[in-house]
């Protein structure tokens, strides 16, 4: 173990042209899979025996964040290096809606710069960062510009935004897969379509498990299940759910293989909808966990992963850096009757104290919140020969951080307009740095922010200051500000100068 340590550091302080850059980089991004969700950080209940896989072969993070408890604005900051709420309109959006990310004649984001390093890049699966101008009503029936190809993707297959908003059909490189021109697709977040069914008043069309739990999960029905917004034609374009973990992992597969035809290295930001809802795992994932339909979907995404490491393996990219890691932390039932509370009891009880989060492990808080348990995600690292195998890493990391970790490694200059947010952590992605970042911020759902500087956590909330200290009470139970006033001074002016910044 020393020696290995020994290698990483003189390998981190060699110069970036002398190090040795990637054949391939792969970001493994999940949806709502929480810090306690998988057999890898101790959920005996659902066996991932590939993620099991990948942390034994890497590095598994214990203090690693998304930038906010909820999935728009951390891919937004993933991809830029922007913290999302220095904008207002990086809150979760709706399926038609514009563009949020700076195309590349605007300014440079991650799928640029790589693009610049010889890269191949490629975006599969969700999306949810807009598309096209917003300038008029998206037209889904002609190419969609612009989109993940102008902001840096030389390849995309996407879903326009989540699984259970429409539209239901997957776009590849800005065209609708599968349109039937004679049945163009219409599509309303306002009002319904005049004769097509809703799950309000077609509930006999509905899959048994997915009757919604509330108005929003209630509209167009695809796939015997009621979405977000309202839907009309494209008939032949829509995806079936079960077949959608298949599908996009299919379709990074053939996008390894032909860059392996061109002895290209790669760039892969490959985003599941799993284990986001709606859950609809295909049928030979079916019981595969010990915690129903939500648990299975878990199972399902850890066979995507596997099948996505093989392909590499096969195609000569054994040299590998492969980051996973979750867009947010968990939540239980988020729109359908899916059994998941029932299934889940015991896994994630609801916290005490009437916050009306859910417990996550040794955690508390989940989706939308601001407890730790809403951004402390799963994060696992694996680059053969560079880290360490089969260790554990308490380093403060945040997903902020990867856009500029990643220049760094490949040796690109970035330009001063770009990344504003972003720090190299290449340190602590590679093991020789236990600490980590100095401190981090994280977001809510809304514009609450909170700040992270070693083992002490403060924001303040209707006027109230809340600091706690997590080396003795992970679960924010004792708010200790009254008691350190001079730390408290420290950390909200550290917290007010961020958000100033950069």
């Amino acid at each position: 173990m020393f020696f290995r340590s020994l290698f990483t550091a003189l390998l981190m302080a060699l110069p970036l042209q002398a190090a040795e850059k990637p054949r391939a980089i792969v970001i493994f991004y999940t949806d709502d899979l929480g810090y306690n969700d998988t057999s890898t950080y101790g959920c005996d209940k659902v066996p991932c025996p590939n993620l099991d896989k990948l942390a034994e072969e890497g590095l598994k993070f214990t203090d690693a964040h998304s930038t906010t408890s909820v999935c728009t604005p951390s891919r937004y900051s993933l991809l830029t290096g922007e913290y999302a709420w220095r904008r207002d309109d990086t809150r979760i959006l709706p399926g038609d809606a514009k563009l949020i990310l700076p195309t590349k004649d605007e300014r440079q984001t991650l799928p640029s710069l790589m693009q610049q390093a010889g890269y191949r890049t490629a975006v599969i699966g969700k999306w949810h960062l807009g598309l096209g101008r917003g300038e008029q009503a998206t037209d889904w029936n002609h190419h969609i510009s612009p989109g993940p190809n102008e902001v840096g993707f030389d390849h995309s297959f996407i879903l326009a935004a989540t699984g259970d908003r429409v539209p239901c059909v997957y776009l590849e490189n800005g065209h609708v897969v599968g349109l039937d021109p004679n049945d163009p697709i219409e599509v309303s977040y306002e009002k319904p379509f005049e004769g097509e069914p809703l799950g309000s008043t077609h509930p006999q069309l509905l899959k048994p498990w997915a009757r919604s739990n509330g108005p929003q999960h209630n509209c167009a029905v695809i796939d015997g299940i009621p979405r977000i917004g309202y839907m009309k034609g494209g008939k032949a374009a829509l995806w079936t759910d079960q077949d959608m973990a298949d599908r996009i992992t299919d379709e990074a597969i053939r996008f390894i293989r032909e860059s392996a035809g061109m002895n290209k290295p790669i760039f892969l930001y490959f985003a599941t909808n799993d284990i986001h809802v709606p859950r609809d795992p295909h049928h030979r994932f079916k019981g595969k966990s010990r915690m129903g339909i939500r648990g299975d979907v878990t199972v399902q995404m850890d066979d995507c992963l596997g099948r996505l490491r093989t392909a590499l393996t096969e195609n000569g990219y054994e040299d590998c850096l492969f980051i996973f890691s979750s867009d947010n932390g968990p939540v239980i039932n988020d729109g359908y009757f899916d059994g998941s509370i029932r299934d889940c009891k015991g896994h994630n009880p609801v916290a005490p104290m009437g916050t009306g989060a859910w417990r996550n492990g040794k955690l508390d808080g989940g989706k939308y919140g601001i407890m730790e348990g809403s951004t402390r995600v799963p994060f696992i690292v694996s680059w053969p020969g560079h880290t360490p195998q089969g260790s554990t890493s308490a380093a403060l990391v945040s997903q902020i951080d990867l856009a500029r970790t990643l220049c760094e490694l490949v040796g690109i200059a970035v330009p001063a307009t770009a990344l504003p947010d972003s720090r190299n952590a290449l340190p602590a992605l590679l093991g020789s740095d236990s600490t980590g970042a100095p401190y981090i911020i994280e977001q809510n759902i809304g514009k609450l922010l909170a700040v992270r500087k070693g083992q002490y956590k403060y924001y303040r909330r209707n006027g109230k200051q809340h600091l706690f200290d997590l080396s003795t009470d992970l679960r924010e139970e004792h708010n200790i500000a009254a008691e350190h006033p001079q730390l408290v001074q420290e950390l909200d002016a550290l917290l007010r100068s961020a958000a100033k910044q950069p």
